[in-house]
């Protein structure tokens, strides 16, 4: 892939504090060195870069941030504030990317395996090595070789065949902004065995009035017959700007479920890419952003069919206000061994400004002649006789676009399985709607 990178020095100032400060244990420096060069030879993405062209990531970097200026270690004294309340789950909560054990809560440990990554890398060596940094790839993303050289901690997940886990398991990232910028890199590897099944999820928020940025990456390995649903909720009302990239590669008869649900937040990018490397795989990807003020969300995902007779199935919708702006672009990569291949992608958009904006690119690469594929994109604004219509009825109007944007919305959030998760986003949708009007 070809990458433009910055004409300053951006790149090589970050590349020799990568030197100079990476973590580096003896089992992982050799990968931390290499992800080091990785990144000073891809460098950050300039302006032109075409897979950044509309994320200015580089520039928010060198306006925003002072790259050699520490993170505070951050304090946060309320953590269930920022909690899902009534959520039975195992927990685990990072603090400006720091373990915090004392706010954290792991029970389930019956033939499984819920660590911090640093713990985990101590403790199962072996294991955790055979998959860090084996998917995820340091040559092609500037900021996955940036999170790989210089992760502090994260989540080390490890599910033994034939084990099926009740409990999810859900992991709060936490910035504490109140008493200067925070910039983090956390890293998540999760391991599922063969006919295992686990649900993950993600929650960011933020305290404080400086800005903070997030660079993590997730590698999820899926053996055979094995299950993954993978949540991300970002709803950071604070000045967070965050890059997040997510790995998974499948195995035969695999199953996996993803959901995004970008609800606020300064800019948020997310790299989502899912390899189907065996047959009989089931994959679905469901995204929402529901944008505002200034927000920018950009959802950057592939899907890569490499084995025969599998499915797909991806569908991203949003909604933007204000001067807010949302991207898609989506890819579906059909290898030429992968014939009876069925694959579906869909992102549909209403804008309720005229300031609002999106850009939409939907991309099919097919090199197999026996498969079914489609692909396409809507844009445009509510329909004014639907919303005529219910005003007939005795409905005013705020409440009629509210209650078209919840059905518009809705799509998505009827295929998340949790009841308790499910009650969340979907009061923070509906509190989300009626607030924009």
């Amino acid at each position: 892939m070809s990458v433009t990178v910055t004409d300053n020095n951006t790149t090589s100032e970050l590349a020799a504090l990568l030197d100079k400060q990476r973590v580096a244990t003896a089992s992982d420096a050799a990968l931390r060195k290499d992800a080091t060069d990785a990144f000073r030879a891809v460098g950050l993405p300039a302006a032109k870069a075409e897979e950044y062209r509309f994320t200015p990531v580089t520039r928010i970097l060198e306006k925003q941030f002072t790259l050699s200026q520490p993170t505070p270690a951050g304090q946060v004294s309320r953590v269930k504030d920022f909690t899902i309340a009534g959520l039975e789950a195992d927990t685990l909560v990072f603090i400006n990317g720091v373990f915090s054990p004392a706010d954290s809560s792991i029970q389930d440990t019956t033939a499984l395996t819920i660590l911090p990554l640093q713990e985990a890398l101590a403790t199962h060596t072996a294991l955790v090595l055979k998959h860090l940094g084996q998917y995820a790839d340091t040559a092609a993303d500037a900021f996955t070789a940036w999170n790989t050289a210089a992760w502090t901690n994260g989540l080390f997940v490890h599910v033994p065949d034939n084990k099926v886990v009740e409990r999810p398991i859900i992991l709060y990232h936490l910035h504490d902004a109140s008493e200067g910028q925070v910039i983090t890199a956390t890293r998540n590897l999760i391991v599922v065995g063969k006919n295992a099944e686990v649900t993950i999820l993600e929650k960011y928020d933020s305290t404080g009035a400086s800005p903070s940025f997030s660079n993590q990456v997730t590698e999820a390995v899926v053996a055979e017959n094995a299950g993954l649903n993978l949540y991300s909720i970002q709803h950071d009302a604070g000045q967070r700007y965050q890059v997040g990239t997510i790995r998974i590669q499948q195995a035969n008869y695999s199953r996996v479920n993803t959901f995004t649900f970008t609800l606020n937040g300064k800019l948020v990018r997310n790299n989502l890419q899912l390899v189907l490397d065996g047959e009989g795989i089931e994959s679905h990807m469901y995204g929402l952003y529901l944008l505002t003020g200034d927000t920018l969300a950009d959802n950057h995902t592939v899907v890569d069919h490499r084995k025969p007779n599998s499915f797909s199935n991806e569908l991203y919708k949003g909604v933007m206000d204000g001067t807010s702006r949302g991207v898609f672009n989506g890819k579906i990569y059909v290898r030429p061994q992968a014939q009876k291949t069925n694959a579906f992608q869909a992102n549909r958009n209403i804008l309720l400004s005229p300031t609002a904006i999106v850009n939409t690119k939907p991309q099919l690469e097919i090199w197999a002649d026996d498969v079914k594929c489609s692909h396409g994109c809507t844009s445009g604004q509510l329909d004014e006789e639907a919303v005529f219509y219910l005003r007939s009825r005795g409905i005013d109007k705020l409440s009629a676009q509210a209650m078209m944007l919840y059905a518009f919305t809705g799509e998505v959030l009827t295929n998340v399985k949790n009841p308790v998760v499910k009650e969340y986003l979907d009061n923070l949708i509906s509190q989300r709607l009626h607030k924009n009007f």
